[in-house]
């Protein structure tokens, strides 16, 4: 267990924006920063981080949170492995009680997946360094490839022995349950005849490249073969399983993400050597599909973090056509693709390995062509003189302008495509028609099945009604958290009788924190918040600012359930969303929002009370309805409150009907 003084200074250390920025490309907005959300597909964003406040919200999804809730919801780390990540970011010494046997056997399914994976790399890791086959075979390979030592212990690679059940039987021996071995793939159990079960190393003979997350988990692994064994596959994947899905991993990433954020693009590779090699020479941000094809889910991971994609070719790279629909995919997404070739019979791996970083980077910048470029040489090549395949090569070229969701920029490549192909915009224009042709008329009829839908919708179900007791409630915690421990002179209003004996409302004015007011106005009245979320967080607000000198909205975070965390920070990030920023530069000065704390509160206690007293009014009429005995005493209650009622919204200035 992690001590509570390690919990306290993570949260104390640990900036919500910086932490974030790593997995999600943010940009300033205000005194916020946005970016687009990394738990939906959406290309306008809707992800906003609060530095003041240290928490988030994804409008797209509803989630929300402080730093801890962003890595539970974004790396499904629990809640120890959060405060773990964050102490290790930021170099805090962890104080840790040691686990009891009911607390380790509660660590979930996953979690004991992660932790087989991340023993299987230590384990590999050790092999290649300190076995005798580990050096003479794994480590000699990694420096026959131009691997560095430092390199090789920054990426984690490691050798598996050549033995049939050599890290399966270690890893019993650790303590580690089959059952996860199996489930990450890392052991294949075969049942034999007579009930009995046989164990194997799946990577048995080969050199390991763990596969991290965004986060740095080991997720999986490849396995490269050494020997010339035809019946074996060169390179092996651990299988899919509930922690590693090979279409939503990019190779690399984890050590990529910072430097792809800075320079603002992503170099896209085949292999997993090909990114070491780039990232030993100095090209950081540098990440591989892992010999799988490209997917929309790894296109999103990169998007998160820029929009520009430079994809690097081998010089004779076979299946180069099926690449080029890889980018189709990249266009989709709304990203911009450079194609970058390297010269015949070169790689990016030997290309790196053979050329200075200097002359590499050189090399990037003069040979990187805009994906039309590209594909209008390689195509036309192709077709050379042949008029049928010329056509063939305009239409499979328009019909990946096709896919640019940005309609100006298919119009610029539409443009720079007719000059290149030496044909009339008019022909690309009715081309790119027909090919969209098919997408409207399906759009259109999804359209009117949907209009249909929501037509049935309409006569079943009614539209419902704002919830004015939820929405009020709401707003007295955001009064709380936001201005809960502010000193405000506050105008009290006191029910007293005139000289004509009629009742009225008088006001006094007296001094008290905003927390005081609320809870004794609450108090006076014998109000309960009806939302149990609602009424836990309060009880819990009140009891922080009441008994703390200095309340902070982070400080009280890192003591809520995670569920709790999300609908503070809901509350909290709802405003800033619709918040217009940079009022002077246009020389207007709106009031600011505490500059009205006071009324803020006094008319948030008056409406709750007008729509509590309305229920009450309305309850009361309910009980009468039929009631033929004595209704005096209710109808007297009625009148009182009515009267009551038409006074407060007076002093709210509303006129009742």
């Amino acid at each position: 267990m992690i001590s509570k003084n390690t919990i306290d200074q993570v949260y104390e250390t640990a900036r919500v924006e910086e932490v974030i920025g790593d997995f999600v490309q943010l940009k300033k907005s205000g005194s916020n920063f946005k970016g687009l959300s990394p738990f939906t597909d959406e290309r306008t964003p809707s992800f906003m981080v609060s530095p003041v406040k240290q928490i988030w919200k994804d409008f797209s999804s509803g989630k929300g949170g402080n730093v801890v809730a962003f890595l539970m919801e974004h790396e499904h780390f629990s809640y120890p492995e959060a405060i773990k990540y964050l102490a290790k970011k930021y170099n805090i010494e962890i104080e840790e009680t040691e686990q009891t046997d009911e607390q380790k056997e509660q660590a979930n399914e996953r979690e004991s997946m992660y932790l087989v994976s991340e023993y299987a790399q230590k384990y590999f890791s050790d092999t290649l360094w300190e076995s005798e086959p580990g050096k003479a075979i794994g480590l000699t390979y990694f420096k026959e490839r131009g691997f560095t030592d430092e390199t090789i212990k920054k990426f984690g690679l490691g050798y598996s022995l050549d033995q049939w059940e050599a890290f399966t039987t270690e890893a019993l021996d650790k303590g580690y349950q089959l059952e996860f071995l199996e489930k990450t793939g890392l052991t294949i159990v075969k049942e034999q005849t007579g009930g009995e079960s046989k164990t194997f190393d799946r990577f048995k003979g080969r050199v390991m490249f763990p596969i991290h997350s965004m986060s740095g988990r080991v997720l999986g692994f490849g396995g490269r073969i050494l020997t010339s064994d035809k019946k074996a596959a060169k390179y092996l994947n651990s299988p899919e399983s509930e922690i590693y899905h090979k279409s939503k991993v990019l190779y690399g990433i984890y050590y990529a993400k910072q430097a792809i954020a800075k320079e603002d693009n992503c170099f896209l590779v085949e292999g997993y050597t090909d990114v070491i090699q780039l990232y030993q020479r100095g090209v950081q941000n540098v990440v591989s599909s892992s010999g799988t094809a490209l997917t929309p889910e790894q296109i999103r991971l990169v998007n998160r973090l820029t929009k520009n994609i430079t994809v690097l070719f081998d010089g004779d790279a076979a299946g180069l056509r099926a690449s080029l629909r890889g980018i189709d995919l990249i266009l989709e997404q709304g990203m911009n693709v450079k194609v970058c070739s390297f010269p015949e019979g070169e790689d990016p791996d030997s290309f790196a390995k053979n050329n200075t970083y200097e002359d590499l980077v050189l090399y990037l910048e003069e040979h990187s062509k805009d994906f039309i470029q590209f594909k209008t040489s390689l195509l036309a090549e192709e077709a050379a003189n042949d008029p049928i395949k010329r056509a063939d090569t305009v239409r499979d070229i328009v019909n990946s302008i096709s896919k640019i969701p940005d309609q100006i920029k298919r119009e610029i490549y539409i443009q720079e495509c007719a000059k290149i192909m030496h044909i009339s915009e008019e022909v690309l224009y009715n081309t790119l028609a027909q090919i969209n042709k098919k997408d409207v008329a399906d759009a259109s009829k999804k359209i009117k099945q949907q209009q249909k839908a929501f037509e049935v919708v309409k006569t079943e179900k009614p539209t419902e009604k704002v919830d004015v007791q939820y929405e009020l409630e709401r707003k007295i915690i955001e009064m709380l958290l936001l201005y809960g421990d502010q000193k405000q002179e506050f105008e009290d209003l006191v029910l007293k009788e005139n000289e004509e004996g009629d009742l009225v409302l008088e006001p006094e004015v007296v001094e008290a924190r905003v927390y005081e007011k609320v809870y004794l106005d609450l108090q006076e009245d014998e109000i309960e918040l009806t939302n149990e979320q609602f009424r836990s967080i309060y009880y819990k607000l009140i009891e922080d600012l009441n008994e703390k000198e200095q309340f902070t909205v982070n400080s009280f975070l890192s003591n809520l359930d995670q569920e709790m965390v999300s609908e503070v920070s809901s509350i909290l990030m709802e405003e800033e969303r619709y918040v217009l920023h940079d009022w002077e530069r246009k020389d207007i000065y709106p009031k600011e929002k505490k500059d009205g704390v006071a009324q803020l509160v006094g008319e948030t206690i008056l409406t709750l009370r007008c729509s509590l007293i309305k229920s009450r009014i309305q309850q009361l009429q309910k009980n009468t309805e039929g009631n033929h005995g004595d209704n005096s005493e209710a109808l007297e209650e009625i009148v009182n409150y009515l009267q009551l009622n038409k006074l407060l919204n007076a002093k709210l200035n509303r006129v009742l009907s």
